[in-house]
């Protein structure tokens, strides 16, 4: 017989087992209660919570002038994707149709901190959220658009790490504010002439907003006195009073769908006006009169990121677009006795349609986008396609915009072509180096007969003008 087994050796073992039972049973009948709250679905989930709302982030920050006077030149570029929000340059400015071997010729350019954060322009003043990434510092830069020169900037303290950049967002402009939202979900409202401080909102203290991957992208929206704003979190969406900086209405978030890359667009059904906007678990339909969802649809998601932004393409018409084998998708919005119904008209394999990270253009009844081959395409609204640049014509993620009929595309590594905008075929008509870094994936912007574009760490203004 095994030794340890032997009856004897294990009476000392059988009396320790017996005296943890008493102790056990004593300390249950003598401790008080402990209360364990119940799972309720949700309440574990990120992006939610039951504490109260911490107050205002002081964003106030640093300001600094310069003796810098902007000039007085014609366009303006106020927002993400232009004056209506479309990538179209709606200025009367006659535009070169063809350029030097060296190009057309560059006006100023300007270095930054690594980023993809495109110009806002208005009042010959040209706006851009930069990162300082030796004092650790989001800076919104006024810059003169005659000569690139520094009128003033305004800095805050934040700590942004590099991931594939920092800054990517535009600055949403108008003749009183100017509204940015930084990397880290932060928002800052400055008078738009003299940089003062107006107010500040963190997103993510205040509505429990989760920072997207690859930092924010969302642009701000001002309609009429009103910042628009998407924090996910706590609200789907909120509205902001742009001179007291208070928020006038919160859109609820009842399935925590979260911040994506994505900017909030206005569009008018029926005479109903909406915001809409690609949240990460689908799109939604707010009432610009008090922040209501009118209408909601999971049938679109983007795996990883969702980056572009709807198009509006006709009346009741939202068109989709995404990468990571997203393709695209047009919605078309219906009334269903006073109830606005969203139905799913078409999707698109991503070979015909779709989109890694810039938003198609609609223009004159068509689409134009770059594929995730790289290669432009137009099509029509019932989604056939027309043509596509082929294998010569390959711009990457590179953005575009159009303006006198012709289209503008810059490729990652900063070459510019400029082609005919138009159903028939596509018509390269001139190309030209214009930066010489990498990654010039920051939206353009065109003011007048001035194009503005960037790489990873400079900015450009260029004369496109006859």
């Amino acid at each position: 017989m095994n030794p340890w087994y032997h009856p004897a050796k294990l009476i000392p073992l059988l009396a320790g087992l017996l005296g943890a039972i008493v102790v056990a049973q004593w300390l249950i009948r003598t401790r008080p209660p402990i209360n364990v709250p119940a799972r309720v679905p949700g309440t574990d989930t990120a992006g939610k919570t039951n504490l109260p709302l911490t107050g205002p982030a002081k964003l106030t920050g640093t300001l600094t002038k310069s003796g810098a006077v902007p000039a007085s030149l014609p366009g303006s570029w106020p927002r993400f994707r232009g004056p209506n929000g479309d990538d179209i340059s709606p200025g009367p400015a006659p535009l070169s149709e063809s350029w030097s071997p060296s190009g057309p010729p560059r006006l100023w350019s300007v270095d930054l901190g690594e980023g993809y954060a495109g110009a806002a322009v208005l009042n010959s003043r040209v706006y851009v959220l930069d990162y300082d990434q030796l004092k650790n510092r989001d800076t919104l830069r006024c810059l003169s658009l005659a000569d690139g020169q520094e009128i003033w900037s305004r800095s805050y303290p934040v700590k942004v790490k590099r991931n594939h950049g920092m800054s990517r967002t535009v600055p949403a402009v108008t003749s009183k504010y100017v509204v940015t939202i930084g990397p880290k979900c932060q928002v800052v409202c400055l008078d738009s002439i003299t940089g003062d401080f107006r107010w500040g909102i963190d997103m993510v203290n205040e509505f429990h907003a989760r920072v997207p991957p690859w930092y924010a992208g969302q642009c701000p929206l001002i309609d009429g006195d009103r910042a628009i704003l998407a924090p996910g979190g706590v609200s789907m969406m909120i509205a902001v009073d742009c001179a007291k900086g208070q928020v006038l209405w919160k859109t609820p978030n009842p399935h925590l769908w979260n911040m994506t890359h994505s900017s909030i667009v206005p569009v008018t059904f029926e005479g109903k006006k909406m915001y809409v906007y690609c949240a990460s678990g689908g799109v939604v339909g707010v009432s610009a009169d008090d922040g209501k969802l009118l209408w909601e649809t999971d049938a679109w998601k983007v795996n990883i990121a969702t980056v572009p932004s709807p198009v509006v393409v006709g009346d009741g018409k939202i068109l989709l677009t995404g990468g990571y084998d997203a393709g695209s998708m047009l919605l078309q919005l219906e009334d269903d006795s006073g109830k606005i119904v969203p139905r799913v008209e078409w999707r698109l394999t991503p070979d015909l349609l779709g989109s890694d990270q810039q938003t198609p253009i609609f223009y004159q009844g068509h689409i134009y986008a770059v594929i995730p081959d790289g290669e432009l395409a137009c099509l029509d609204l019932a989604g056939h396609s027309l043509w596509t640049s082929g294998s010569g014509g390959r711009f990457g993620l590179g953005p575009y915009l159009i303006a006198g009929g012709m289209i503008y595309l810059v490729n990652d590594t900063g070459t510019l072509t400029l082609a005919r905008a138009t159903p028939e075929k596509y018509e390269p008509l001139a190309q030209a180096k214009v930066l010489t870094g990498h990654d010039s994936w920051g939206p353009l912007a065109m003011a007048g007969k001035r194009l503005i574009a960037r790489d990873l760490t400079r900015m450009v203004c260029l004369d496109v003008g006859k």
